[in-house]
């Protein structure tokens, strides 16, 4: 069990930039590539480059609400109540001993990162007194053992789906106060190298 206090000392350093996470936003005027860096390398240059290409802002501003379909679009690079986190600051979240971290997928395909729990169901559109959302707090309190304050990750395909996207306003409508998107998705995980694994049935 962590402390709440180590909680709160090490999450917002790992996702402002003071660990070497520099998840900052990118500065006014300045220009990301339209693809991402190419695959497989690990050197400090392409994970900046790769962070670069999921915090890019497509012209989209946050939203309240839920997304209606279509699903595949350009999403903001922001998310109200949460956090965006990039590879460059996932991977030592993830690798950080004694820290708990719970990691949802949100897109459904056959392969899923590493200790994933599938919640493709989670990305409905609707309301927030729906039957989803009814659905969610029930899976969310189970996974979370009844916490509130565990890192919750949820992602989908890469920059240009709103699945997660969904699925973390709601986790935010109900109470959750470290919810963190990861926007980059499964398409900047491969493009840093990293590895799939089987998605659980």
């Amino acid at each position: 069990m962590i402390k709440n206090t180590f909680l709160r000392t090490l999450l917002p350093l790992l996702l402002a930039g003071g660990a070497g996470l520099a998840d900052a936003q990118p500065m006014p005027g300045s220009t990301f590539p339209v693809q991402p860096p190419q695959p497989g390398a690990m050197g400090g240059g392409s994970l900046d480059e790769l962070m670069a290409w999921e915090r890019q802002d497509m012209g989209v501003p946050p939203q309240q609400d839920l997304h209606g379909a279509p699903f595949h679009g350009p999403t903001p690079n922001k998310i109200a109540g949460g956090q965006v986190i990039t590879t460059k600051g996932l991977l030592p979240l993830l690798q950080q001993a004694g820290m708990q971290v719970l990691v949802f997928d949100v897109l459904g395909s056959s392969q899923a990162l590493p200790r994933a729990l599938p919640l493709a169901w989670a990305a409905q559109p609707g309301s927030f007194n729906d039957a989803t959302q009814q659905q969610l707090a029930q899976a969310l309190k189970q996974a979370a053992q009844g916490r509130t304050d565990l890192p919750m990750v949820f992602y989908c395909g890469g920059p240009q789906c709103w699945m997660s996207y969904n699925a973390a306003l709601r986790a935010i409508r109900l109470g959750y106060r470290n919810v963190l998107w990861y926007r980059g998705g499964v398409e900047a995980w491969q493009r840093a190298g990293q590895p799939l694994e089987m998605a659980p049935r």
